[in-house]
């Protein structure tokens, strides 16, 4: 038991869960979200002693699956303490952050991966890359993976982007047939023989973000931008470079000549990196189609709809 709280101490941080996080993973992990939800508050208090952190506060505007608590070292150093409900994409974040070792990722640490938590280098939370002009966002995107894709470590526990997308097309195609996909069976179809020709010929093997787009890069004091949150997995740079393509796609659909707009944007990413423009805009069409098909399951019928008339503009 820590010292009693004298008069004029800061009141003691409330550990809990944000709005946005407790609506997201009960929506999203049911029963198994709401008692991880409960366990919360005590595992980031158990976490806060055992490492000798001070908390400062609760980052409200967090992850969607995990807890930000924004805290300061035994030695007064800024720091972010994140606590993450451990599911198949997330298992391995840990060891992607611990591979890059701060070249182009947020620096690691500490971490008990088996409960989600990671003790991580304090960035400016309230300023991504959707702070800039679009192009400009861009160029700092592009800038950032060439630095994250490297070669995985030998022996390294990363799934593959065909076991990922494995995983991913049986519940794609039993989705097709459920009454809020009646409208999308054709996008569907395509996506799923987009996904058998891409796995047939994957050209390259490194090591992803997964989940790489403009909120999830941060400014940062010892570079002008950091990557944060990945969901790593190995497999070609066309992948990672598909969740980008459909960034800020609310204004993308929105424009006039919203198509040409699309497919320009895949192909200007393509010739930046040097990513073949067929395999990149195959996997924007799977990924954009899956993840449409998923939110419309959850009842999220905002986003499903967006990921799904971006598909249907490539």
């Amino acid at each position: 038991m820590g010292p009693a709280q004298q008069p004029g101490d800061p009141a003691p941080v409330l550990l809990e869960p944000p709005e946005r996080l407790a609506r997201t993973i009960t929506r999203w992990e049911g029963g198994a979200g709401r008692a991880w939800l409960a366990a919360l508050p005590a595992l980031a208090a158990e976490l806060l002693e055992r490492w000798e952190l001070t908390a400062e506060r609760v980052f409200a505007a967090g992850g969607q699956i995990s807890m930000i608590v924004l805290v300061r070292t035994a030695d007064g150093t800024p720091a972010v303490l994140k606590i993450g409900m451990v599911t198949r994409e997330t298992s391995q974040e840990h060891a992607a952050l611990a591979h890059w070792g701060g070249r182009g990722a947020v620096r690691l640490l500490r971490a008990e991966p088996e409960r989600g938590a990671m003790l991580l280098e304090r960035l400016h939370a309230d300023v991504s890359l959707r702070s800039l002009a679009e192009p400009r966002a861009m160029l700092e995107a592009t800038g950032l993976l060439q630095r994250l894709w490297v070669p995985p470590p030998e022996g390294h526990p990363f799934a593959t982007v065909a076991e990922r997308t494995g995983a991913l097309a049986g519940p794609l195609r039993e989705r097709r047939g459920q009454p809020y996909a009646a409208d999308a069976a054709p996008l569907v179809d395509e996506a799923l023989e987009l996904h058998g020709w891409l796995l047939a010929g994957a050209p390259e093997e490194v090591l992803l973000h997964g989940d790489f787009h403009h909120g999830n890069v941060l400014a940062a004091e010892r570079m002008p931008w950091l990557a944060i949150d990945p969901k790593p997995l190995v497999g070609e740079r066309a992948f990672d470079l598909a969740w980008l393509a459909k960034d800020r796609l609310a204004t993308l659909v929105a424009k006039p000549g919203a198509r040409s707009a699309a497919r320009r944007r895949v192909a200007e990413l393509s010739e930046a990196l040097e990513v073949p423009a067929d395999r990149l805009r195959g996997w924007a069409v799977f990924r954009a189609v899956e993840a449409g098909l998923w939110s419309l399951s959850v009842g999220d019928r905002t986003d499903g709809e967006l990921f799904l008339e971006f598909a249907g503009l490539l």
